[in-house]
């Protein structure tokens, strides 16, 4: 018998992550994978999440298909596939107590970004492209333990007072790249097993529900 309990949480995470990718939330997505950390290892977590993600990704792209900012994912991105391969290296040799360790880290580590005047100090450093490159990385990092690379991405784009249309496509493009990107290591690593893949498949529907309610 299913855990009302644990679908519960899983609806909540999944439905708040949802509502964070399409701005409504701002960064509360940032919980979403240590939420389920609480019902199942934090990889599984990880694993279960990123099929949800990459159908959130979809609607997203199609909605700002034609409002992203070219030169900025020419930035970033090769710093962020930096990011996901030492990620990827760092996750194939560390306990799974090791990995929900990090994923609290990671976490507490935004939640403080977000209490603290440090990001503001951080926004105000004028957007260089190795500044870019940096904090591409550091964002292809943090979405590969725990999904939660937009506040590194933020830091780099916020300054460029984008339109909200082109910041929010420019956001959409670079995370569906680096989720697409993270289907490889987390496939050799076995977090898309058979039983995480059939908890995405019922799952995206709520993830897709909150983009859209979230828009």
């Amino acid at each position: 018998m299913i855990d009302p309990v644990i679908v519960a949480v899983a609806v909540f995470a999944v439905l708040i992550v949802g509502l964070s990718k399409a701005g409504f939330l701002g960064g509360l997505g940032v919980v979403g994978v240590p939420l389920l950390a609480l019902i199942m290892p934090a990889r599984d977590a990880a694993g279960m999440m990123l099929p949800v993600l990459l159908c959130m990704d979809a609607v997203a792209v199609w909605m700002y298909r034609k409002e992203f900012d070219r030169s900025i994912l020419k930035i970033m991105l090769p710093g962020a596939a930096v990011g996901t391969l030492l990620g990827w290296a760092l996750w194939s040799f560390v306990s799974d107590a090791v990995v929900l360790l990090m994923v609290g880290v990671v976490t507490l580590l935004f939640v403080l970004d977000a209490m603290l005047p440090l990001r503001k100090k951080l926004e105000g450093l004028p957007p260089s492209k190795p500044w870019g490159a940096f904090w591409g990385g550091i964002a292809g990092f943090t979405s590969f333990i725990s999904h939660t690379g937009g506040p590194p991405f933020q830091i780099y784009v916020l300054p460029k007072r984008l339109p909200p249309a082109v910041y929010a496509g420019t956001t959409s493009v670079f995370f569906a790249i680096v989720n697409t990107a993270k289907l490889v290591p987390y496939f050799f690593l076995g977090q898309l097993s058979v039983n995480n893949l059939s908890h995405s498949a019922m799952l995206a529907p709520v993830g897709v529900l909150g983009v859209l309610l979230g828009v």
